[in-house]
């Protein structure tokens, strides 16, 4: 089944890393993915970008003009990019970032409060780590133990606290799908 997912925010809140780790995680399931990042003249603040496509077919054309996802952890980028999500799609979103009223109708929307669970988790840095675990758990495109070996791979060379708070920010957001189902 293809899922296209977009991924938007601001510079610094490392958009592009959870589509590129998603979509890593994707291939080593065994599963075909494509990762679209799009840089514009933007710098560390401004608006962020990047497409996932996941199928378990070959994906034959890496261009989408609809997903149906759509990520959205900046106001900014949330009011630039949600026209690019098709009717029925799922919105998920910084409920504490993203303060534009959700106006449409033909989406299901879910706020959450990444940045608030990464403070509980133990450090800001990891909100995006959360919203990763809310996709898996939602979606169920990749299993958690491959997530997290991407996760454990991308911080290698970091300490073992590092690793640890990304396996408890992974965890949690996977635990806020479950209970938000």
């Amino acid at each position: 089944m293809k899922n296209a997912i977009i991924f938007s925010g601001s510079g610094g809140q490392g958009i592009m890393s959870m589509g590129i780790m998603l979509a890593q995680s994707a291939v080593e399931s065994g599963k075909h993915a494509v990762y679209l990042p799009s840089y514009g003249a933007e710098q560390r603040g401004g608006s962020a970008k990047c497409v996932v496509i996941i199928d378990d077919e070959e994906i034959v054309s890496p261009m989408t003009k609809y997903a149906g996802t759509f990520v959205a952890l900046s106001d900014t980028g949330y009011n630039k990019f949600i026209d690019e999500l098709e009717p029925g799609g799922l919105l998920i979103y910084d409920s504490a970032l993203v303060t534009s009223k959700i106006e449409r109708d033909d989406i299901t929307a879910l706020g959450i409060p990444a940045g608030d669970i990464a403070l509980e988790v133990g450090s800001p840095k990891v909100a995006n780590v959360i919203i990763n675990g809310v996709i898996i758990g939602l979606m169920g495109i990749v299993s958690q133990e491959t997530f997290q070996q991407s996760l454990d791979l991308k911080f290698a060379k970091k300490s073992e606290e590092v690793r640890a708070l990304n396996r408890k920010a992974l965890q949690a957001g996977i635990d806020y799908a479950n209970s938000h189902r």
